[in-house]
């Protein structure tokens, strides 16, 4: 980003706090302020969304270790996924901006490459929350299938095209919404945590008590018993079922992308996100215990029930099928705030980059409505995006499936990128109010290394023995996309290379304290003079 020189006292008390940091990091103020700090941190935690995102994925940990993956899987995960939000959080403190993580990386990178690196994370995390966004929804629509499938004791079974006008009505409904005020939105956010907590706690502690003595597991075998039912070496199972955990408490990204809509955007985003994942890894695993001890030892009939869902299955024999259904209603409401929260959070990381020209059609994304004044136009574009994503569930389920994986990937790309280019350049970082201190570099160095090595697992089939319809395509899906977007970069002519100088300043130069030249806030040469991210004491 461009060095701008310093803002007058005057100017100084004519915007708040946010607006001081927000100017110095290059941007003007253009969003409502109305998240408060309880309300983003409940965004970020909603958006995780524990529980339905157990239900979604509980077939990655029972196939691969079953209750011992279920449990100390999931508790070995933890602490690996704190490492990533603690070197999230000190980039967010210290420059809170929608555009977050490709920001991040040019300010922090070298010279010579840090428009390509910035260009690479800004598509990485625009694809990851746009698959975000198709993924859930998707699950949404599969988990509304298996609710029918209760509702008619497994009768029902649900076509494509059937799933895909269920994800199609998701998807539009959560534009809709999401294109509402920034107000509404927030004041939504203690909604969406309220249900999301009492939901965790219903199966925490109301499914023991209901789950019928026949159903009841040891403690022996809901805390030691491990099955291997996918015929990966033992060990290797173990780690493919950190999947579950990994998928569930993901999009540490969240909050960030709604820094220019919080109060005390350098305190509470950075808060918002360490509290998300140690209150989503604190429930998350009691809900696993609680499902290790409720499930029953037949874990095959389980993954192979009718309803076509392990949790629903595991509810269904532990509850009967009223009780499942009523529960089963309640998880499918949270995981349509977690996919309402992801177009939302979506919405934002497209603004941001269109704001800096980088998107095709930017002209048109960046624009802030003048009712609402939030960015419509990107809330639709990204449903529309979402709304094609769907269609490759007529491919295969194999094609969504990888799709939705590279989710996953692609974040890690877009999280490993800015944490490395803060230490392997040369840099002046300056911390905001979080920082680790001498903590930060061994943090660091713990995330990279953990998600360097489970982007390489989730490149692994489900089974050994697989066919080619049934393999794994998220390396294909993954490396093609990151094949387009580098061409698109070194195009002749049209390419990125020939015009893209990274986050571009759009502060009005008395808002900069300049002296009302406009080349001289755009000069390549003072984008050259820093390299450091930083906030300003207020």
């Amino acid at each position: 980003m461009a060095a701008r020189a310093p803002a007058t006292s005057k100017q100084h008390l004519q915007l708040g706090a946010d607006e001081v940091v927000l100017a110095k990091l290059g941007y003007k103020q253009e969003f409502r302020r109305e998240f408060t700090p309880l309300e983003v941190s409940g965004l970020a935690f909603s958006y995780t969304g524990v529980l339905p995102g157990i239900a979604s994925v509980l077939f990655y940990a029972i196939p691969n270790g079953g209750p011992v993956a279920m449990v100390w899987g999931w508790a070995i995960a933890g602490p690996f996924i704190m490492c990533i939000g603690l070197a999230m959080a000190e980039l967010a403190s210290a420059a809170p901006t929608s555009g977050g993580l490709y920001y991040w990386t040019y300010s922090l990178a070298s010279p010579r490459c840090r428009n390509f690196l910035s260009w690479i994370v800004g598509y990485s995390n625009t694809i990851q929350t746009i698959t975000g966004v198709a993924s859930v929804n998707w699950a949404c629509a599969i988990q509304i299938a298996a609710a029918i499938s209760i509702a008619t004791d497994q009768a029902y079974v649900t076509t494509n095209e059937q799933l895909y006008g269920i994800y199609a009505a998701l998807v539009l409904s959560h534009a809709v919404l999401v294109s509402l005020g920034t107000k509404v939105l927030a004041r939504l956010q203690r909604l969406y945590t309220f249900v999301n907590l009492c939901l965790c706690f219903i199966v925490i502690i109301a499914l023991p008590i209901a789950t019928p003595r026949e159903y009841r597991n040891s403690a022996s075998f809901a805390l030691g018993n491990f099955t291997n039912l996918a015929g990966w070496p033992s060990g290797f199972a173990f780690i493919l079922s950190f999947m579950a955990p990994l998928y569930s408490i993901g999009g540490y990204d969240a909050s960030v992308h709604m820094s220019e809509e919080a109060s005390n955007a350098a305190t509470a985003i950075p808060w918002a996100i360490i509290s998300s994942i140690a209150v989503s890894v604190v429930l998350g695993w009691g809900i696993n215990v609680s499902l290790a001890f409720c499930m029953g030892t037949n874990l095959e009939s389980i993954l192979n029930g009718p309803i076509g869902q392990p949790m629903a299955q595991i509810l269904y024999t532990s509850l009967g099928q009223r009780g499942a259904l009523a529960l089963w209603c309640l998880i499918i409401s949270t995981l349509y705030i977690v996919a309402s929260n992801s177009l939302l959070v979506g919405s934002r990381q497209t603004f941001a980059f269109s704001r800096d020209g980088a998107l095709p059609f930017s002209r048109y994304l960046y624009r802030i409505n003048s009712y609402t004044q939030t960015p419509v136009n990107t809330v639709w574009f990204d449903a529309v995006f979402v709304l094609v994503i769907g269609l490759l569930a007529f491919v295969s389920t194999e094609a969504i499936n990888a799709v939705f994986t590279i989710g996953i990937t692609a974040s890690y790309v877009s999280y490993i990128t800015p944490i490395t280019t803060r230490f392997a350049f040369k840099n002046d970082f300056k911390p905001g109010p979080f920082y680790l201190g001498k903590l930060s570099f061994p943090i660091a160095a713990i995330a990279v290394s953990s998600m360097v090595f489970m982007i390489f697992v989730f490149f692994f089939p489900s089974t050994p023995q697989t066919t080619a319809q049934e393999m794994n395509y998220t390396a294909v899906v993954l490396g093609g996309y990151m094949a387009l977007a580098i061409s698109w970069y070194y195009c002749p002519v049209y390419g990125g290379v020939h015009w893209f100088n990274g986050p571009v300043a759009n502060l009005a130069p008395s808002m900069k304290g300049g002296s009302g030249d406009e080349n001289s806030v755009s000069k390549k040469e003072q984008q050259d003079a820093e390299l450091s991210v930083s906030v300003v004491d207020v």
